[in-house]
């Protein structure tokens, strides 16, 4: 009778660099994983204004997984966090992944005139000009990207992985609905799902299989644009609209204050993305929604919402510790949830 024996090769270790927008988060995670050390980068400037940055104990970095928490919020960040992620090939790690929780210019896919630039394809052009490493081709990470043909866009040398942050919301709900006696299977029947269009329709309905369902849309009534009820009964209901980002959030607001007039008990809405150019996270104070969830994807625009009604931030962290942790030695990943059912 002989023994066989095997040897289970140690996971490299994993390094999570962050870029400055994002180092909250960063820690966030380091804390709620087991394996994942935090890197330290000093971002500074020069005199003239360009980055003077420094990547520390590179030397470390050989034979390690590197995790790039990146946020693009600024054209000037793209290019500091680029000069970075460019450089990072030649300390020799076993592989780099980039997490960029919101690609910025997803709603500039396509043009729709001669003349007009698609951003997000350029974008796509300059992630994917990041040199390879020992590994392969990198994962870059996006959650909720505005159109999923997006994807094409990008380079051999990088794998977009696409997640959503609908987990965040479902899990939200389900607390919610337990607070007020709904649990088991019967818990979805505390909400209805809405969408503030056809498009959040297609990209989102898929995920709510088990809520009931109500869709908006905008109709002329004479010289004047409105939002209606194009699907769906919301007499009584709890809404939550969902979409990918809030933008100046007139649209959203308007679906509000529709989905109240056809009867709703109150409407709140969840978008990962709270972009809010120019502050327009004003207008949602005193507005028609119970609940506006956003996540912390744009930390500059969250930083200005914290003790704000009516919104409330959901952390990426739990979303990405599983993406920034590997499985321990010989223990494989868990399945991936149904999204209805998280």
């Amino acid at each position: 009778m002989s023994t066989g024996l095997f040897l289970v090769k140690p996971a490299a270790r994993v390094v999570l660099l962050c870029a400055p927008q994002t180092r909250k988060l960063g820690e966030q995670l380091v804390r709620i994983t087991k394996s994942v050390s935090l890197g330290q980068i000093t971002w500074d400037k020069f005199p003239d204004g360009f980055p003077n940055i420094f990547v520390h104990d590179v030397e470390k970095l050989k034979g390690c997984q590197i995790i790039f928490l990146a946020c693009f919020d600024l054209a000037s960040s793209i290019f500091e966090q680029m000069s970075v992620l460019c450089s990072l090939p030649q300390y020799a790690p076993l592989s780099i992944k980039i997490i960029l929780p919101f690609f910025p210019v997803g709603t500039m896919e396509r043009v729709d005139r001669e003349g007009e630039i698609a951003t997000a394809r350029t974008l796509a052009r300059i992630l994917s000009s990041v040199p390879p490493c020992r590994g392969g081709p990198m994962d870059l990470v996006i959650y909720d990207i505005h159109a999923l043909q997006e994807r094409f866009y990008f380079g051999d040398s990088v794998i977009p992985v696409l997640e959503s942050a609908v987990p965040l919301l479902l899990r939200r709900l389900e607390r919610l609905a337990a607070e007020r006696g709904a649990t088991g299977q019967a818990w979805t029947r505390a909400f209805a799902i809405g969408f503030p269009d056809e498009g959040a329709y297609k990209r989102y309905n898929a995920m709510f299989v088990d809520f009931d369902t109500i869709v908006c849309i905008k109709v002329r009534q004479g010289n004047e644009r409105k939002i209606t009820i194009k699907e769906g009964d919301a007499a009584g209901r709890h809404v939550v609209l969902v979409d990918d980002m809030i933008q100046s959030g007139g649209t959203l607001l308007e679906c509000g204050k529709a989905i109240l007039s056809y009867g709703a008990a109150s409407v709140s809405a969840f978008c990962t993305h709270g972009v809010f150019p120019k502050r327009a996270w004003q207008k949602f104070r005193g507005g028609p929604f119970a609940k506006v969830w956003v996540t912390d994807s744009c930390p500059m625009q969250v930083a200005e919402l914290e003790g704000v009604a009516p919104f409330e931030v959901l952390s990426l962290a739990p979303l990405l510790a599983p993406i920034v942790e590997p499985p321990e030695p010989g223990r494989a990943e868990p399945a991936a949830p149904r999204l209805s059912r998280l």
